[in-house]
């Protein structure tokens, strides 16, 4: 695959200096292993180019007549792509790094000989570690196969990705920019396909559900015409498959049906894709009404608020303007909310200081 988002790694610390008895010189202390945040990287350029998948730091100096106290040992940067938590070997978090220039010390350099150690160095923290990345993006596209996300990617941004006639098109995430006559610029992320059972890793699973964590909003792509994945499996209407993707979202981690969330509706170019759509509405305007239509267990605790239901089209064209001019809408609204907040918070602070 082109797409890594896990990578697990080797980190040492490096070995302190030796001290020096005679004059109770002080070894220096091993360099420490850093992984630092940069933009342009990939965990699949860390794997190339460090295939062994090991980090060690410098040695620490040796203490010597000439100089006691030893200098400390090389310091090892490994650059990392933004999004990254890191993982240990039981799964748990110990550190994150979302923003460019952020750092983590991923292994500490050992102390150098003193009369502490009895002049004799220690060895520097040694430790097997994942690199979990979860991309960071304005807009996630959630939708179950062939719901046209990847069309609609190609349609609204320069990304290219690839699309064909069957269930799972997209097996890697792909990341597209939609840019404005302004300039500004938008990211988009289009995750591979969920299937009912997702939350519980089936088909893509947590590969998917993963990389919606760290997007702003969310962007449903259902089609008009309902979902079937295969002939075993019970076709859903449009509104079936908006209840059971938001199910699938709060199965693997509630707050994310708490994002802002916009709904495309796809394939408006279909026989009946104007019936269907005033039948959606009027569901979508009373859920409450319409549950019944699905099992129990498969109705979600929490139904999604969309902020706009937009009707598109990927082959003929229709709605992708007024789609893109929802998502800047939508994305400096977000924005300002979380600008008002932090002022509020800051004029808080000041009152409360005074």
């Amino acid at each position: 695959s082109n797409f890594i988002d896990n990578l697990r790694v080797y980190v040492r610390g490096g070995t302190g200096g030796m001290g020096y008895p005679n004059l109770g010189g002080e070894g220096g202390r091993g360099g420490d292993v850093w992984f630092v945040a940069r933009e342009r990287t990939t965990l699949k350029s860390i794997r190339e180019k460090y295939p062994h998948k090991r980090f060690i730091a410098g040695t620490g100096a040796n203490s010597s007549v000439k100089a006691l106290k030893g200098e400390k040992g090389k310091d090892r940067e490994v650059h990392v792509p933004l999004g990254i938590s890191v993982l240990d070997d039981d799964g748990k978090q110990i550190g994150e790094l979302n923003a460019a220039g952020e750092k983590f010390l991923a292994a500490r350099g050992g102390l150098g000989g003193s009369l502490a150690t009895n002049f004799l160095p220690c060895k520097g923290q040694r430790r097997t570690v994942h690199l979990d990345l979860k991309l960071i993006a304005d807009v996630g596209l959630v939708g179950f196969p062939n719901a046209g996300k990847s069309s609609l990617l190609s349609k609204i941004s320069h990304a290219k990705p690839e699309i064909a006639n069957y269930a799972f098109t997209t097996i890697q995430p792909e990341l597209g920019k939609i840019m404005y006559a302004d300039y500004k610029q938008i990211s988009v992320a289009d995750l591979p396909g969920l299937i009912e059972g997702a939350h519980a890793n089936k088909g893509m699973g947590h590969r998917f559900l993963k990389h919606v964590e760290r997007t702003k909003q969310l962007l449903l792509v259902v089609d008009i015409s309902g979902f079937q994945l295969s002939t075993k499996t019970q076709f859903r209407t449009a509104f079936e498959t908006i209840l059971l993707l938001t199910k699938e979202l709060e199965l693997y981690k509630e707050e994310l049906v708490t994002k802002p969330a916009l709904l495309a509706i796809n394939k408006m170019d279909l026989p009946f894709a104007k019936d269907n759509l005033d039948k959606l509405m009027t569901q979508l305007e009373n859920p409450q009404d319409f549950l019944h239509l699905l099992e129990e267990e498969m109705i979600p605790a929490n139904t999604l608020e969309f902020r706009e239901v937009i009707p598109i089209s990927t082959y003929t064209g229709e709605g992708i303007e007024e789609l893109k001019a929802c998502l800047r809408k939508s994305i400096d609204e977000q924005a300002e909310q979380v600008n008002e907040e932090y002022r509020k918070k800051k004029l808080l602070l000041l009152q409360t200081s005074k």
